[in-house]
């Protein structure tokens, strides 16, 4: 089976959320998702991608974010790496509204959730998080509620 992988580290500053957009954007199209599903897959990264920047790092600029896609036939995957401080407790922050930020809303875990067919946080406490998200893209494989 063909694999294709792309990965991309960044610098931990807001402009490259939108780089990280661009590029899962570009995979979509070349991919011809439909294009709801590549607003997904763009907001998708954009949570995760904010969250390992404003969350994992606080904000630090010097920081690496590790943006990994692997696409074929059936799934593209979308993998998001810091080196951060971690979640304490995983199930807490993939609560809906639940931020450790009193000015976010709290919801990225969610879009995440309902707009992909598989999620998957692992995190460490001091050591970073990865995230890792999948869309089915043979829709027989996918499950009924997508």
């Amino acid at each position: 089976m063909k694999v294709n992988q792309l990965v991309l580290t960044f610098s931990s500053v807001a402009e490259n959320v939108g780089i990280a957009r661009m590029l899962v954007a570009s995979v979509g199209a070349q991919l011809d998702l439909p294009l709801n599903d590549i607003e997904e897959l763009k907001v998708t990264v954009s949570e995760a991608v904010s969250n390992a920047i404003i969350h994992g790092y606080r904000g630090e600029s010097g920081r690496l974010v590790l943006l990994e896609l692997e696409i074929n036939k059936e799934t593209l995957k979308i993998t998001v790496s810091d080196e951060g401080c971690g979640i304490p407790d995983v199930e807490q922050a993939m609560q809906p509204a639940f931020s450790t930020d009193p000015e976010r809303m709290g919801l990225g875990f969610v879009f995440m959730q309902s707009f992909m067919d598989e999620l998957e946080v692992d995190s460490t406490v001091n050591q970073g998080t990865t995230v890792t998200m999948v869309k089915y893209l043979d829709r027989s494989t996918a499950s009924p509620s997508h």
